[in-house]
């Protein structure tokens, strides 16, 4: 289009008000970046790929964060997890599995019993010892039911007898690569102090995806474990297995309630692995502020497309003002430009944000053996994303608008 024409058009929507209200500005804001095809696609660009890092921060690390919580909660802790605050509990573990499983929400409850233990293996006539292995004694008919460990399974079989032993890979690979039907002696201090020593027949080798599992543990039957440490009836720990895991503090809550004069301490997953999860919440916290330095970043680029804007729209803008267009008009066209790149940026960096997450929850994406990530849509946090970054794009166009205000009439008359 002429200058002529544009300048005819400008003075029809002026003098005879054929475009009513704001719209004749909307039009002339898309008609400017229309004009600038290549400017529009690098601010729009700059604000999607912001909003494109979040999410892939958001998918990648606290996908990390839920699937370190999901294998977790299955291997070790179970959705909630009863102890005594003391010691062992020492109420028999039938009755407060039988208590539990009667709760609608509960799909099982198993006991477990935990300590250290010293292992010896002979291999190729040398003895090889470990000290303070973690020894986990299980009930090999319940424990299914409220951990995957014998999912893990990568060799022989779970616990099944007295005096079968599963040993996890990484103890496995220190006692000289223990193998399904070599024998290994355990060693353990019992309440007494005195030291029981016993014989067990290697049933099976665990190894979990990122060592979450028990790869540095063995199992055994939870009786064998009881006789060695002298607690006949006593129980180290209740793990519950909830069919919707939200419902855990409700279900903590009642069994508190329910025994309120014993030494029981109930905890959440959140709550059972504190420890391990406090340092990687920490670094979630600081990834997501770098992602959005990132996102605030991408409104400078805004910044500077649009002064580009400016500076290739002298001409035009001194047209409308020696029309009559007022300071008011042109801050609102430029503002209008911002919001429109803010909104097609938001769009299309949610629609490839989304794009990425699917992709990562249906291929359950993993990294070089690492645990598969539990990806899940946030869509309070996608919407202030979005939210956010239209915002930027908006404040971003403020200067630029500004500096248009400045230009005068006399503009016009520039590369006459």
């Amino acid at each position: 289009m002429s200058e002529l024409s544009i300048i005819t058009m400008l003075y029809v929507i002026y003098r005879t008000n054929f475009i009513q209200g704001m719209d004749y500005r909307i039009q002339l804001a898309k008609r400017m970046l229309s004009n600038k095809k290549g400017s529009l696609i690098g601010a729009v660009l700059a604000v999607s790929i912001g909003i494109l890092v979040i999410h892939v921060n958001f998918v990648i690390f606290q996908g990390l964060y839920d699937a370190i919580v999901r294998d977790l909660s299955s291997y070790r802790f179970g959705d909630v997890r009863v102890t005594d605050e003391e010691s062992f509990i020492t109420k028999s573990d039938i009755f407060l599995v039988n208590w539990f499983e009667r709760i609608p929400y509960v799909e099982a409850a198993a006991p477990r019993v935990q300590s250290s233990a010293s292992i010896n293996v002979t291999k190729g006539g040398k003895l090889i010892e470990e000290f303070s292995v973690q020894i986990v004694g299980v009930d090999p008919f319940r424990d299914p039911r409220v951990s995957t460990v014998y999912q893990t399974v990568t060799d022989g079989q779970y616990v099944l007898s007295r005096n079968s032993i599963v040993v996890g890979s990484s103890v496995a690979e220190d006692l000289g690569g223990v193998r399904v039907g070599d024998n290994l002696k355990l060693k353990v201090t019992d309440r007494r102090g005195e030291d029981q020593i016993r014989r067990f027949l290697v049933s099976g080798i665990v190894q979990s995806p990122g060592g979450q599992g028990l790869d540095r543990s063995v199992v055994i039957h939870i009786d064998a474990l009881r006789d060695m440490l002298d607690r006949d009836g006593e129980t180290g720990e209740i793990l519950v297995k909830l069919s919707d895991p939200k419902k855990a503090d409700q279900i903590k809550e009642y069994f508190l309630r329910t025994f309120p004069n014993d030494d029981f301490k109930a905890e959440t997953i959140e709550e059972s692995a504190e420890e391990a999860l406090s340092g990687f919440r920490s670094g979630i916290a600081m990834i997501n502020m770098i992602g959005y330095f990132g996102m605030m970043s991408s409104a400078f680029a805004v910044v500077t497309i649009q002064m580009m804007l400016v500076s290739s729209k002298t001409r035009e803008v001194g047209v409308m003002r020696a029309i009559g267009a007022k300071r008011k008009d042109v801050l609102i066209i430029f503002i209008v430009q911002g919001m429109i790149i803010g909104a097609l940026g938001a769009g299309l960096g949610t629609a490839m944000g989304l794009g990425y997450t699917i992709y990562a929850k249906e291929t359950k994406m993993t990294f070089a053996g690492s645990i598969p990530l539990e990806v899940s849509y946030d869509w309070v946090k996608i919407i202030q994303t979005a939210v956010m970054a239209f915002g930027l794009a908006v404040i971003a166009s403020i200067y630029p608008s500004y500096k248009a205000t400045r230009l005068q009439p006399v503009e016009a008359m520039r590369y006459v």
